[in-house]
């Protein structure tokens, strides 16, 4: 499989600004290896900008930070597949802590999103993780069944390369703090023995990301784990020269 190196850029950056670093990024990473391929998710207003530079090079796509379970419609203040692919967008994120925790997204929601936009012709980037307060509690192995049940209930027979797991731990978005190689083994052994139950055979090629904290210094030691397929990335991926270390660690 190849390792997904991938980019949350979130609620920052202009389209001008988006362009600037996407042509930074393809600068000094060049063309990519066989071995990895690179994401980013831009907001909406600069997927066009972005989209012109990772179009015309080699191992690099782009996507939405989120999506609706509609084609279109009166949804306010939302996205539909169509229009992502009309951006130029593959990828799609889907379930992330900052859309659970200040959005209110439930698990079922999440999945109909995942469903509808698999069967609408997006890659999917599924994000899971549990809050400080459910790993001390006991409950990671629950949190992580959970949100995988109910967010593949109804996916497609698709291609494994289509879809992605993103393990990412609350509390160590955006905090400085980094679970340890023993906790995101344990965390990622967890999604692959759920996603076997989930997926059967196609699991064993479903990539399995980790996201939290990532950054030029950690990114080698967590590339080179067990289980672990690639990186989602947030605030280090803001600057091109850091996030094209990560990219190839």
């Amino acid at each position: 499989m190849k390792k997904l190196m991938a980019a949350n850029w979130k609620m920052f950056k202009t389209a001008q600004e988006a362009k600037d670093t996407a042509a930074e990024l393809v600068k000094l990473v060049g063309d990519l290896s066989d071995d990895r391929e690179v994401v980013i998710f831009p907001p909406f207003t600069a997927l066009h900008a972005a989209g012109e530079v990772f179009s015309k090079s080699e191992g690099y796509s782009f996507g939405g930070q989120n999506v609706c379970a509609a084609l279109e419609g009166a949804f306010t203040g939302e996205i539909s597949p169509v229009m992502l692919k009309d951006a130029g967008c593959t990828w799609v994120l889907t379930g992330h802590s900052e859309r659970r925790a200040l959005f209110g997204e439930t698990s079922e929601q999440v999945g109909e999103k995942t469903t509808f936009a698999l069967n609408n012709d997006l890659n999917v980037c599924l994000c899971i993780g549990e809050t400080l307060e459910e790993r001390e509690a006991g409950k990671l192995e629950a949190v992580i069944a959970e949100q995988l049940e109910k967010g593949l209930a109804t996916i497609p027979d698709v291609p494994a390369e289509r879809l992605a797991i993103a393990y990412e731990p609350v509390w160590a978005i955006g905090t400085g703090k980094v679970a340890g190689p023993e906790e995101i083994l344990e965390a990622h052994a967890i999604v692959r023995a759920k996603l076997l139950d989930i997926l059967k055979e196609k699991a064993n090629t479903t990539r399995v990301l980790y996201g939290g904290s990532v950054k030029p210094e950690n990114a080698t030691q967590i590339i080179s784990l067990d289980n672990v397929d690639g990186v989602l990335v947030g605030g280090a991926s803001l600057k091109a020269e850091s996030f094209s270390k990560i990219v190839t660690a």
